[in-house]
């Protein structure tokens, strides 16, 4: 006797309340009047979806640059959905926590992977932990967070939950060894994104734990990937209609389909006619503010323009000024672990980062704001 077919979902679930889809349908229409303005626009997409509307507008993220409308065909986001589906065999009936800003590709790329593969949904808004707005005993499949996300909820000892799951995505924003070294107790496999707003969501992934972690990523399959003469990624695929992306993403092919990445080609400080990659340079002050105790100043490296030099490389630290002995201690350790090249002449201190609508930070309109304060040279 064959296995009894899954329910098919006729509705999901948003902020707790049920919307079915033939009401979505009918948006604005048979909607309860007290919506907020999130579930507004996430009703509003899926009614565009569920209508058949081809085509769909989505805003970048900012962090790099200005935020730009870019126009995905229905065919793109379809194509990226499918593929994920079946990379994480995921299919009707399958339970789905959507807890990204729906604003942006990651989360709204999340609404169309349940509308098109019948996924149950549970809708929640952005929140630091996502889990405290659901019941303790809902069970899901598949979830996808930013990293401040997955670390409040490894935090409040959600993993018996997430070790149920099929398999859990993280992108957004860069994943600090800290974090990755908590993702380790996890069972369930975590997975590193990458991909943007104009590849419809992640094209590669990178696997952050279990046996099978991997310093690289690897395109999933149908994904053709190359460098121009940069040696920055270059993208086509079904998910970009077919059309060459040109990234702005240095990397190292390691074959067809994996490859490293560096970091941001507009990243690279220029420092004395060597080329120094920021992002390099920012694990290792990563560490060594851990090492400092200090694990909750974020902090970033770029280029200040300096006579001699062309750029110096300077690391900006958000908060106070560290006690002189303890910047001290910090430039030591980057001066241990870095080449000459690569050690940051100064610190920077910024009261606070300066961050985009998707909460990402907003490394160019940061650096507009800051100023240095009792700045510290490594003489090299």
């Amino acid at each position: 006797m064959s296995a009894t077919a899954p329910l098919l979902p006729d509705s999901l679930l948003l902020n707790g309340r049920e919307f079915r889809y033939d009401d979505i349908r009918q948006y604005p229409a048979n909607s309860p009047v007290d919506l907020n303005g999130y579930e507004a626009k996430v009703l509003d997409f899926c009614r565009q979806w569920l209508n058949g509307a081809q085509e769909f507008g989505l805003r970048t993220s900012g962090s790099t640059g200005k935020p730009q409308l870019v126009t995905m065909r229905r065919r793109q986001l379809v194509a990226s959905a499918r593929r994920t589906g079946n990379y994480f065999d995921l299919g009707p009936g399958d339970r789905m926590l959507v807890c990204l800003n729906c604003e942006f590709v990651g989360g709204m790329m999340m609404l169309v992977r349940g509308l098109e593969l019948n996924l149950h949904m549970t809708i929640v808004e952005p929140h630091a932990d996502p889990l405290a707005l659901v019941p303790a005993t809902a069970q899901f499949d598949f979830a996808s967070f930013v990293p401040l996300q997955l670390r409040e909820v490894l935090a409040h000892n959600y993993a018996p939950r997430l070790n149920r799951m099929k398999a859990i995505l993280v992108g957004g924003a860069t994943v600090e060894s800290s974090l990755e070294t908590a993702i380790q107790k996890l069972k369930v496999p975590v997975y590193l994104t990458y991909g943007m707003t104009e590849t419809a969501s992640h094209i590669a992934l990178r696997r952050l734990n279990g046996p099978q972690a991997t310093p690289t990523y690897r395109a999933l399959p149908g994904i053709h990937i190359a460098q121009d003469e940069r040696g920055c990624l270059t993208v086509r695929a079904d998910v970009t209609d077919d059309r060459l992306i040109i990234t702005n993403d240095r990397v190292t092919l390691l074959d067809e389909h994996t490859f490293e990445w560096l970091g941001r080609a507009d990243f690279v400080i220029n420092s004395g006619g060597v080329k120094v990659q920021a992002e390099k340079v920012e694990k290792v002050l990563e560490v060594a503010l851990v090492e400092l105790n200090l694990p909750g100043r974020r902090a970033f490296v770029a280029g200040r323009p300096d006579a001699r030099l062309g750029e110096q490389v300077t690391a900006f630290v958000e908060g106070a000024p560290l006690p002189a002995a303890q910047a001290q201690q910090l430039l030591a350790l980057l001066t241990e672990r870095l080449e000459r090249y690569e050690r940051p002449r100064e610190l920077v201190y910024v009261p606070q980062f300066r961050t985009t609508a998707s909460g990402k930070l907003d490394r160019l309109n940061t650096l507009r704001a800051a100023t240095p304060a009792r700045p510290t040279d490594s003489h090299r």
